[in-house]
C-alpha cells in the first residue's frame, strides 16, 4: 500500500523475527482523523504484535511526536521488550520547548532510536510509500532547494537535545 499525497501520515516498515524473519510495509494516514498518526499505530498495528516474536519497526513521519505521543511511545517500549523502534522524522516538532526536549530524552532512554531523515530517506519514502497519480508515469523524487541544510540543522538540534 502507498500513502496518498497530502496530510501528515506515518509510513512504517516492520520486521518480524521468529523462526523466519519477515518484513511488512504499510502506512497509516491521519489526514482525515482526529488523532495523530502515532495513535493510529497504537490502535491498529500494536495490538497485532505477538509477545513471543521480536519486532523491528521503522516509522517515517513528517515531524517528531508531540509530548503526549512521545510519552506513550516511551511507555510502550518499556512494557514491550520484544519491540525495537526507529523513528525517522523530517523535522523536530516544538523542539525548543523544555517539555518536548524531556519527552525526546525519555524516548531515547526507553530504547527508541530517533533520526532525522536525510535527502536519501525522503527519496526512499517517495519511491516506496507515495502513491503516484493513476494512469501517469511514476515521477522521480525532486528534492527541495534547502533539503540538505534542513537535515543538518535538525540533526544538530537533535544531537544537542539527546546528549
Amino acid at each position: 500500500t502507498r500513502q496518498r499525497r497530502g496530510g501528515r501520515g506515518e509510513e512504517e516498515e516492520e520486521e518480524t523475527q521468529g523462526k523466519e524473519s519477515t518484513t511488512s510495509r504499510g502506512y497509516l494516514e491521519d489526514e482525515h482523523a482526529a488523532s495523530h498518526a502515532e495513535i493510529a499505530f497504537f490502535n491498529t498495528i500494536l495490538p497485532k504484535c505477538e509477545s513471543s516474536l521480536r519486532y523491528n519497526i521503522t516509522w517515517y513521519v513528517s515531524s517528531s511526536p508531540c509530548v503526549t505521543c512521545a510519552d506513550r511511545i516511551s511507555e510502550t517500549l518499556r512494557k514491550n521488550k520484544n519491540l525495537r523502534l526507529t523513528i525517522m522524522v523530517g523535522r523536530l516538532f516544538m523542539w525548543e520547548e523544555p517539555e518536548m526536549q524531556a519527552a525526546l530524552k525519555k524516548m531515547k532512554s526507553a530504547g527508541c532510536k530517533l533520526r532525522i531523515m536525510k535527502p536519501q530517506d525522503f527519496e526512499y519514502v517517495w519511491q516506496n510509500f507515495v502513491e503516484q497519480e493513476e494512469g501517469e508515469e511514476a515521477k522521480a523524487f525532486v528534492p527541495w532547494e534547502d533539503i540538505q541544510e534542513n537535515f543538518q540543522y535538525y540533526e544538530e538540534k537533535l544531537a544537542e537535545i539527546l546528549q
